[in-house]
């Protein structure tokens, strides 16, 4: 990764220009390329080699060290991704390079859906480039390392986080903190099913900031996203479809449900 703040010496969260030198400062807007994901100088970079802004990571710091208090090891699978990786995620998919699933966790076959369809099988696990709340450095997926051999081959699959899974324990953790408003300001944005992408009880938001990130994200930015990186990356598959489908995506795909965090967080 480039431009973003590293960690000092200590091994202490270094001091993001984007906040001024001031770390207790939370950022409230970020640029187009920042929020798509095309630009990284607002992250600094955790212990673990993931990235968030720094209020995110100094929160999720202090979360971790309350679960550790708790018996667990709150580990991140994964923190930013740019733009660039998701538009990668994203065209494996459409092409059959990578596979896609359904909520049983079987295979779609994907050659055997019209386009339109292949898109919502898609986009019910994986984010459109340049709208992926891992953009912003304030959203990350999590696991309990204290949980599992070190060979144990994580999959973020509800199997894993239900009753009787191999995280729950965590997750009900979790659950209680959130409900006594002691989470550090981290929720779960896609805890529910609404129709759109599916529940994800491992995806953590950092709401002080992500929902001013949430309120930037317009389909109009994303049509210039997508037109700036035509010179510079691969093509968006599917992108016809998308295109004429933006806004019910963003609606179904993109946008949490109201109330998945306090109100007092609300801008």
């Amino acid at each position: 990764m480039e431009d973003h703040c590293p960690l000092s010496p200590s091994g202490a969260l270094a001091t993001s220009p984007t906040f001024g030198g001031e770390s207790s400062t939370v950022a409230t807007k970020l640029s187009a390329a920042q929020l798509t994901g095309r630009e990284e100088s607002h992250l600094v970079e955790l212990p673990s080699g993931h990235y968030l802004q720094l209020p995110a990571a100094e929160a999720f710091t202090a979360l971790q060290a309350d679960a550790r208090e708790a018996g667990f090891e709150l580990a991140i699978a994964s923190g930013f991704r740019s733009f660039r990786r998701q538009l990668a995620i994203w065209n494996g998919k459409a092409c059959g390079e990578r596979r896609v699933h359904d909520d049983a966790g079987r295979d779609i076959a994907m050659d055997s859906l019209t386009p339109r369809e292949q898109m919502h099988a898609i986009l019910r696990y994986s984010a459109l480039p340049g709208s992926s709340r891992h953009h912003w450095g304030t959203d990350l997926d999590i696991f309990d390392a204290a949980a599992t051999a070190p060979d144990y081959q994580l999959q973020l699959s509800p199997s894993e986080v239900a009753e009787g899974g191999v995280f729950e324990p965590m997750h009900r953790w979790l659950d209680q903190r959130m409900a006594a408003g002691q989470s550090r300001g981290f929720f779960r944005p896609y805890n529910l099913d609404r129709g759109g992408v599916a529940p994800e009880r491992w995806h953590l938001s950092y709401a002080p900031l992500s929902l001013f990130c949430e309120r930037q994200l317009t389909a109009e930015l994303l049509l210039s996203c997508w037109e700036e990186c035509r010179a510079t990356e691969a093509p968006l598959m599917l992108g016809d479809e998308v295109r004429a489908n933006l806004s019910q995506i963003l609606l179904n795909y993109v946008s949490a449900a109201p109330d998945w965090c306090p109100v007092q967080y609300s801008p």
